[in-house]
C-alpha cells in the first residue's frame, strides 16, 4: 500500500512540475508568428551622434534612413521598443502581467491586427516602404543581440505589425478608454463620454487605464507660436512644449533625419515609430497639444434569446465573435486567460450585466495616419502642410504651427464624426437603428482654426480652441455648433499663458521662455474652488489649522522659495487629475490631513522646501542623479504626476518632457534648441547619455540641435554605418 501511496504521490508531483514547466513556456510557441519584411532590399545608413548621443540619421533613400531610426533607437532604448512591438502583436501581459492584459485586450477588442492587414496594401508604396525598412532594422538589431530580447518569437516584424500599434494606440490619445473601462467594469461613464448613469454590474478585466498616457490620456502640453511682427528681432518662433510620460512607450525619443530623397527633420517620436510626430524641417514646424472633443459613441445593441444576433432596421444579423487567449505573466509563469470578444457594424462590443454595448470612434477603421505624418514631415510650405491635416487621418490632437516666411497657425485637429441630427450624442444610442451610425467625419472647413490672427502669436495647454489668440483674435464661440462635442474647459496653464501672451507688448526669446517657464496658478476654475473651501473649514488650533494658514497665505508661485509650496504642491495634483477627468472634487479636509501627515512622517516640518521633495531621479550608480525640481501639476513648468518613493520623495514621472524652442530669422537657416528630462538612452544606465540632459533639464536650460548635417558632423563624438545583412 505505502509502494502505491507513493508512487501516486510522485506522479501527482510529476504532473504539477510537467503544469509549471508547460505554464512558463507554453507561451511563444503558441503566439501567432510574425512576418518578415518583403525580401531583397538593402538598406544602409549613416548614424553620427552629438556630445548628448542624439542621433543624426541619414540615408540615401527615405527608406534608408527608416531602417537606420530602428537600429539608433534600439541601441538607446530596445526594452521600451520590445514593449511596444509585444502591445501590437497582442502580447504584451507575457511581459507585463495584468495591466499588459488590458492592452492585449483593447489590442482583440479594437481590430488592431485585422484594422492594419486590410488597409495596409492600400498605403503608397513609399510609405509601405519606409514602415518595411524600419521593422527590418528591428528584427536586424534582435537578431544581433540575442541576449536582449525579452521575449521568444517576438521576432520578425513587418511593416503591418507596426501598422497594427498605431491603430492600437491611438483612440487612447482621445479618451477611449475611458469609455472602455466603465463598459467592461460595469461602472458609471464620464460624462464628457457617455451616459451619466450607471451600466449597472460588476464583473470583468482590470488594469486600467492603459499605460500610454497618465490616466487613459495626456493630461498636458503646451504650445506657443509667434509672428515676426510680434517679436522684437523679427524671427518667427515656435515652442513645442509637450508634456508625456518620461518613460514607456509615449515616452519622447530625440532624433534628426535626413536623406538623399529630400527628407530632413528634427524633433521627437514615440517607440515603433519611423518618423518624428512634432518638430521642424527646413521650410516649417509644428507641435501638438491632445485636445477633448468627444469622439466615441455608445450604442444600445437589441440581442435576441440567443446572444448571438443583434437587430438593425428590423432584421437580424449575426454579432460576430471571437476567442482570444491573453498571456497574463504572475511571476515565472504565464497563465492563459481565454475571452471573447464581439464586433457589430457600429464596431467593438462589449457585453455585460446591463446588456450590449457597441463603440464608434473616429478614425475607426483606418491607419491613413500612417501616410499623413510621412507627408507632414515632408512638406514645404503652409498650403502643403493644411493639404494634409485635412484628409482628415489623424484622428486628434490640436496642431500649433510655424514656418519661415512668418506664418503661425492652429488646428483643432480631430476626426470628429459627421453626426446626423435628431439623436442624444452625449446618451446611448439606439443600436437597432442604422441612421445612427455614423459614416465618417466632419470636413476639415467646419474645425476651428486660426491662421495669421492680428495679435500675432497663438498658443494652446488643452484648452477650449476658443481661447488661442487672444481678444480680437480669438475663435467666436458661436462659429461652431455644439453638437460636434468640442470641449468647453480651461486649464490653469491655458489661463496663464493668454494672461501673459495677453499682457506682454513685445514677445522675444527672453520673454517667450519666462512665459514657457510660469511657475504660477490663477485662483480660479478648481484652484478656486479648493482654497475657497480651505478658507471655509473649520478647524480647532493645531497643525492643520497651521497647514491651512501657510496656504492662505501662498502666493500662488510653485517656483520652490515659498514655504507653502510643498503643501500646495500635494494639496492641488489630485484636484487637477479630478477636473480634467471629469470626476468629482476630493474632500478638502481629508487631502489637508493627508498633506499634512506625509510632511510631518518624512521631512519633520509642514514647511519643507519644495526642492527637498519633488525630484528628478533617474539611473543607478554612477549615472544616478536626483536632483530637486520646480513646477507644479497644471502649470507652465509642469511636474505633472509623480511616484511617492519609500523616503517620502515625490519621483515626476510625467510633465515637461521633449522641449523644443525653433526660431527663423529672416535671411538665415533654421536654428533650434531642445532638452529632455533624462537623456538620449532612457534605459541604458551604463550608457553616458543615460542622465545628461537631467542638470541642463533642472535648471530650465536648452542645448543645441544640430539640424544640419556639417553641423552635425562638426559636432559629432560617434560616426557609423549600419547595413541590413
Amino acid at each position: 500500500m505505502k509502494k502505491w501511496t507513493a508512487r501516486a504521490g510522485w506522479a501527482a508531483l510529476s504532473a504539477m512540475i510537467l503544469a509549471l514547466v508547460a505554464l512558463a513556456s507554453w507561451e511563444p510557441y503558441f503566439a501567432e508568428m510574425g512576418g518578415e519584411p518583403p525580401s531583397g532590399r538593402h538598406y544602409r545608413a549613416e548614424i553620427i551622434r552629438d556630445a548628448y548621443g542624439v542621433p543624426h540619421i541619414h540615408g540615401a533613400t527615405d527608406a534608408d534612413t527608416a531602417f537606420g531610426v530602428a537600429i539608433a533607437h534600439a541601441e538607446d532604448d530596445f526594452t521600451t521598443l520590445q514593449d511596444v512591438v509585444a502591445m501590437a502583436r497582442g502580447r504584451y501581459g507575457a511581459i507585463a502581467g495584468e495591466e499588459g492584459a488590458a492592452v492585449d485586450y483593447a489590442y482583440h477588442l479594437l481590430g488592431a491586427r485585422s484594422t492594419a492587414e486590410r488597409h495596409y496594401p492600400g498605403l503608397p508604396a513609399d510609405t509601405r516602404a519606409l514602415f518595411d525598412a524600419y521593422a527590418s532594422g528591428l528584427n536586424q538589431y534582435a537578431r544581433e543581440h540575442p541576449a536582449e530580447v525579452k521575449l521568444a518569437n517576438l521576432f520578425p516584424v513587418s511593416g503591418v505589425d507596426v501598422a497594427a500599434g498605431f491603430a492600437l494606440r491611438q483612440p487612447f490619445f482621445f479618451g477611449l478608454g475611458n469609455v472602455i473601462q466603465p463598459l467592461v467594469e460595469n461602472t458609471p461613464m464620464l460624462p464628457e463620454f457617455g451616459p451619466p448613469t450607471p451600466v449597472a454590474g460588476a464583473k470583468s478585466a482590470r488594469a486600467w487605464p492603459l499605460p500610454w498616457g497618465e490616466d487613459g490620456a495626456l493630461s498636458g502640453s503646451n504650445a506657443f507660436a509667434i509672428a515676426p511682427k510680434r517679436s522684437d528681432d523679427g524671427v518667427t518662433r515656435l515652442v513645442s512644449n509637450s508634456h508625456q510620460p518620461w518613460r514607456g512607450g509615449v515616452a519622447w525619443y530625440e532624433l534628426t533625419v535626413e536623406s538623399g530623397e529630400g527628407w530632413h527633420f528634427t524633433g521627437a517620436n514615440f517607440p515603433g515609430s519611423p518618423f518624428p510626430f512634432l518638430g521642424h524641417n527646413e521650410d516649417l514646424g509644428w507641435t501638438n497639444t491632445v485636445n477633448r472633443p468627444d469622439m466615441v459613441d455608445v450604442y444600445r445593441l437589441e440581442l435576441d434569446e440567443s446572444g448571438t444576433r443583434y437587430r438593425l432596421d428590423g432584421k437580424w444579423r449575426d454579432l460576430e465573435s471571437k476567442t482570444v487567449t491573453l498571456p497574463v505573466r504572475v511571476g515565472p509563469l504565464v497563465l492563459p486567460v481565454r475571452r471573447t470578444v464581439y464586433r457589430s457594424v457600429h464596431g467593438p462590443v462589449i457585453i455585460n450585466d446591463a446588456g450590449a454595448f457597441a463603440i464608434r470612434y473616429g478614425g475607426i477603421d483606418s491607419i491613413d495616419q500612417l501616410d499623413v505624418y510621412y507627408r507632414l514631415n515632408k512638406a514645404k510650405n503652409l498650403g502643403e502642410w493644411q493639404a494634409q491635416l485635412a484628409r482628415m487621418a489623424i484622428p486628434s490632437t490640436n496642431f500649433v504651427y510655424a514656418d519661415k516666411a512668418g506664418n503661425i497657425a492652429y488646428v483643432y485637429n480631430a476626426a470628429i464624426p459627421d453626426r446626423p441630427k435628431g439623436y442624444d450624442w452625449r446618451g446611448v444610442l439606439p443600436g437597432n437603428d442604422g441612421r445612427a451610425i455614423w459614416k465618417g467625419p466632419v470636413a476639415f472647413a467646419a474645425l476651428p482654426k486660426l491662421i495669421n490672427p492680428a495679435s500675432g502669436w497663438l498658443y494652446n495647454s488643452n484648452n477650449e480652441p476658443f481661447t488661442a489668440a487672444g481678444a480680437g483674435s480669438d475663435i467666436p464661440r458661436d462659429s461652431v455648433p455644439p453638437e460636434m462635442g468640442v470641449e468647453l474647459k480651461q486649464t490653469n496653464r491655458s489661463r496663464r499663458a493668454w494672461k501673459l501672451l495677453s499682457e506682454t507688448p513685445v514677445i522675444g526669446r527672453a520673454a517667450l521662455e519666462r512665459i514657457k517657464y510660469d511657475t504660477a496658478y490663477e485662483r480660479k476654475g478648481y484652484v478656486g474652488d479648493l482654497w475657497d473651501a480651505l478658507e471655509k473649514l473649520d478647524l480647532p488650533r493645531g497643525e492643520l489649522a497651521d497647514a491651512r494658514a501657510l496656504l492662505t497665505d501662498w502666493d500662488f508661485t510653485a517656483d520652490g522659495k515659498g514655504r507653502a509650496d510643498a503643501l500646495a504642491l500635494l494639496m492641488i495634483k489630485d484636484f487637477m487629475s479630478a477636473e480634467y477627468q471629469n470626476k468629482p472634487l476630493p474632500d478638502v479636509r481629508a487631502k489637508l490631513e493627508w498633506a499634512v501627515g506625509h510632511l510631518k512622517q518624512h521631512f519633520g516640518r509642514i514647511d519643507p522646501p519644495m526642492g527637498d521633495l519633488l525630484r528628478l531621479r533617474q539611473g543607478r550608480g554612477a549615472s544616478r542623479v536626483d536632483l530637486p525640481l520646480d513646477g507644479g501639476s497644471d502649470t507652465l513648468r509642469a511636474s505633472t504626476t509623480w511616484d511617492v518613493e519609500d523616503d517620502g520623495r515625490l519621483s515626476v514621472k510625467h510633465g515637461d518632457s521633449y522641449i523644443l524652442f525653433v526660431e527663423w530669422e529672416p535671411g538665415k537657416p533654421v536654428r533650434s534648441e531642445s532638452i529632455q528630462p533624462f537623456g538620449a538612452a532612457t534605459t541604458r544606465p551604463q550608457s553616458p547619455h543615460h542622465t545628461d540632459q537631467a542638470p541642463l533639464f533642472v535648471a530650465r536650460k536648452l542645448k543645441p540641435v544640430h539640424f544640419w548635417r556639417e553641423d552635425a558632423l562638426a559636432n559629432a563624438r560617434r560616426r557609423y554605418v549600419v547595413e541590413s545583412n
